[in-house]
């Protein structure tokens, strides 16, 4: 598998070698599509665009394995947040299954916000 960058935030994805160009191109977009109707209900910018992707990873079967993070380790959802994120993607069509990680290494900061989150909150 070879590695790429994606999106503001730059999550690492890593592409699966047996899977056509345009097929990689197809997930990848379908997948950020499907992350950015995630929010967090306190902040009002999507999960991608504030940072919390880490690493999405397609392997040869179509199988999705995520890393995410909180803002904060005791946000309210973070127990429910994976599921939605696991939900979000699983309607990607041509994903067969998507596991989702809770990471806090490293920790969030605002640096991983893309401008879009940014002009959202107000954080210039």
């Amino acid at each position: 598998m070879s590695e790429s960058e994606i999106g503001p935030n730059k999550p690492d994805m890593a592409i699966p070698s047996t899977l056509p160009p345009e097929e990689i191109d197809r997930l990848t977009d379908d997948i950020v599509a499907a992350l950015k109707t995630v929010y967090d209900p306190e902040i009002p910018s999507d999960i991608y665009e504030l940072g919390l992707i880490y690493r999405v990873d397609i392997d040869d079967d179509r199988k999705v394995s995520i890393d995410m993070t909180l803002t904060a380790p005791g946000c309210p959802v973070a127990g429910e947040m994976p599921g939605w994120v696991e939900n979000a993607v699983s309607t990607v069509q041509g994903v067969q299954s998507v596991e989702v990680r809770m990471v806090f290494d490293p920790p969030w900061d605002q640096s991983r916000m893309s401008d879009e989150a940014r002009v959202a909150l107000d954080m210039w």
